[in-house]
């Protein structure tokens, strides 16, 4: 077998199979590592009730293929999760992409060969395989976090994190089950299972402002207007700050009577999905007045879904403004704990102490539980990278030069790893509009590199210093800089807070990386 490649990539899903169809078709020889049984990434492990993206379905389609866009229907203007792992599926199979493709593997070491410009990767099967190029296509959000509680292990029920799903399913169907946290994967899997449940605990340490997806099918009608219509789609999105089809109202929250700005309010809000905020006014997703108000507008919407005053106030969150964490789109949510058999407790005055054999206990009361649902978090962008034990130049090792943050040129690379690529489209963005031109350009990169004869390309100190700099500027105006969310970095006990996001818009970047190509890659030493 093999074992020789111009590139190899980790990962094989959304971003790595594009990334294996894009390098196949510039004549690269290529092999795709991934740990899961299947193709799919995110959307293979991700299959807990309720799973489904935020983007609009016909925008997270790739565009590399008139053929695809004609066949492929969406179902849903919000793919469940089963619907996006079927599209996957085919796109593999129908590009014999799988061929290309090592699965259960996990690379557990790449190492970086000075003398013969190779990156040497193994895996944990002790297998070793090579690539002139390095490309790390593992996820923003793959590496899952379950807090250390004490006795764990102990407990006799089944529990499992909502980002390592059992492929088999998991029985809820009548027992007690509890659910700890209450981010964006908790807004889904609630208002689906509680039904279903003899009794459900959420445990909440920092309650969400949640805005109401709005889902609905796509009819056939829908479906023939949506494939007419994608290249605008696409075009649109490629526009937008974030790669969705909203775009900010351009006017300024405040410079209209608070009667206009509530109307204003009230008429996004009806709309779906992301739109509530990226198609409000432009200072409303900016610290100041407008955010505040905006902040409130979505606490009344709380009080008004949930029966409980008590609960209610519980839900609502004080301690950060709107948009400074990620805004879970929800459906039911807030309705379920209207429910006699759905039950909050407030882990932030009351902190878990321990796990039981039975069930679990905060520091004021036991909860007998049949079932435990971690919905705890991610440690977002660096977490899947620390996982593996990456050594460039010199034995240097990314890990510990990312101890206090990423240090890299546009996200790019970083200086002493050469020819390794890292694919990081994290953030409040439409994963497939965003990494594609983002792919693309390392694609075309690499290419320049083989028909010029050079056999590596590092980043400059002086560019990634530079780079540094200003995502460390950038990040002191930004909504996510005014809480400990996992866009710096504050969700994981003992990580360096640090933007984990590109802190400019999407346009901003394909502009900064088409005027690096044009420069002949200033701001890179190429060898």
């Amino acid at each position: 077998m093999q074992d020789h490649f111009d590139v190899v990539i980790i990962g094989a899903g959304v971003t790595g199979l594009y990334t294996l169809h894009q390098l196949r078709q510039r004549g690269l020889s290529v092999r795709v590592i991934d740990e899961a049984p299947a193709v799919g990434g995110t959307w293979y492990w991700c299959r807990y009730p309720g799973c489904r993206f935020d983007s609009e379905s016909p925008t997270y389609s790739y565009s590399f293929s008139e053929e695809l866009l004609r066949e492929w229907d969406w179902t849903e203007q919000y793919s469940p999760q089963e619907h996006t792992e079927r599209y996957l599926n085919l796109v593999a199979d129908r590009y014999d992409l799988r061929r290309d493709i090592e699965l259960s593997r996990r690379v557990v070491s790449t190492v970086w060969d000075a003398a013969d410009h190779r990156w040497h990767v193994r895996t944990d099967d002790g297998r070793e395989r090579t690539g002139r190029f390095l490309i790390t296509a593992v996820g923003a959000l793959s590496a899952c976090y379950v807090p250390p509680f004490e006795g764990l292990d102990s407990f006799t029920g089944q529990w499992c994190h909502t980002g390592r799903w059992p492929q088999q399913g998991l029985d809820v169907d009548g027992k007690r089950v509890g659910i700890v946290g209450t981010g964006a994967t908790a807004v889904q899997i609630v208002p689906v299972i509680a039904p279903k449940v003899a009794h459900l605990t959420v445990f909440q340490r920092t309650p969400n402002y949640c805005v109401p997806l709005r889902n609905g099918p796509i009819s056939d009608e829908q479906m023939a207007q949506i494939k007419a219509s994608y290249s605008d789609i696409f075009r649109i999105c490629s526009e937008t700050p974030h790669g969705f089809l909203h775009q900010a109202d351009a006017r300024s929250a405040m410079s209209l009577s608070r009667e206009e700005r509530l109307v204003f309010f009230e008429k996004t809000w009806l709309l779906p999905g992301f739109a509530k905020f990226l198609a409000n006014f432009q200072d409303v997703m900016l610290p100041g007045p407008a955010n505040d108000e905006y902040s409130d507008f979505v606490r009344a919407k709380i009080r008004a879904r949930v029966h409980d005053p008590e609960v209610a106030e519980k839900l609502i969150p004080r301690d950060h403004p709107f948009g400074s964490k990620r805004v879970p789109c929800e459906s039911g949510y807030y309705d379920a704990f209207n429910r006699d058999n759905v039950m909050l407790v407030d882990v932030k005055s009351s902190p878990i102490e321990h796990i039981t054999p039975t069930g679990l206990h905060t520091t004021q009361a036991g909860y007998p539980l049949d079932v435990i649902i971690f919905a705890t978090g991610y440690d977002a962008v660096t977490g899947a990278l620390n996982q593996i034990d990456i050594r460039g130049e010199n034995g240097i090792s990314l890990q510990e030069k990312f101890r206090n943050g990423p240090r890299t040129f546009m996200g790019l690379q970083s200086r002493g790893f050469p020819n390794l690529f890292t694919v990081n489209v994290a953030g409040a963005r439409n994963t497939v509009r965003v990494m594609e031109p983002l792919v693309d350009w390392i694609t075309d990169c690499i290419a320049y590199l083989r028909t010029q004869g050079f056999n590596q390309i590092s980043p400059t100190q002086e560019s990634e210093d530079a780079w540094t700099a200003h995502v460390i500027a950038a990040t002191d105006g930004m909504l996510r800089s005014k809480t400990n969310s996992w866009y710096v970095g504050g969700n994981i006990p003992g990580k360096a807070r640090f933007l984990l996001t590109t802190p400019d818009p999407a346009p901003t970047g394909r502009a900064q990386r088409a005027a690096i190509t044009a420069s002949g890659y200033k701001g890179f030493e190429l060898s």
